[in-house]
């Protein structure tokens, strides 16, 4: 989906696509969730890795060269850190209690959108510009899912995730 020129992905298009080092072509693991700071934005993506030792990795947005239809490449030069204490307080789009999918998603008004599905993020800035929700399987299947648009960072909360559509 493009916005203004720009490409915008969505998590469910880059979950499971293969991390790729560009400079060799070894596939180095499968993206499993994005990591997303207390602001709403895309801070990088969690990695399972291939190996004896298979330990999920965190590859910071910075060091992704380019995200494909069919892949992410990263420079070979940069090697993905183990998951350590620097990602105490980051939020997990699907994994881990902080989760953000499946939380409810409501207006700083106080009115409950739905529950999160999937994000709209830009893809160089890691920028979350959309929220895609449900109101459960039977309204999605009559109505479809809606998607809700701002430009102001997410107020990520215990239970409940607050955005500011004006």
């Amino acid at each position: 989906m493009f916005e203004g020129g720009v490409l915008l992905r969505t998590f469910s298009s880059v979950k499971d696509l293969p991390v790729y080092d560009k400079g060799t072509g070894k596939e180095l693991g499968r993206v499993l969730d994005l990591c997303i700071d207390n602001t709403g934005t895309v801070n990088g993506l969690l990695m399972d890795s291939k190996g004896l030792f298979k330990k999920n990795k965190f590859i910071l947005l910075s060091q992704i060269s380019s995200f494909g239809i069919d892949g992410i490449m990263i420079s070979s030069e940069l090697k993905p850190e183990s998951i350590t204490r620097k990602l105490i307080g980051l939020h997990f789009l699907q994994m881990g209690q902080n989760r953000i999918i499946g939380k409810p998603l409501v207006t700083v008004e106080g009115e409950k959108l739905g529950l999160v599905e999937d994000v709209y993020f830009m893809e160089e800035l890691g920028t979350i510009i959309g929220y895609e929700v449900t109101d459960g399987f039977f309204a999605d299947m009559t109505e479809g899912r809606k998607v809700f648009k701002s430009s102001k960072p997410l107020t990520i909360g215990e239970n409940i995730l607050i955005v500011d559509l004006h």
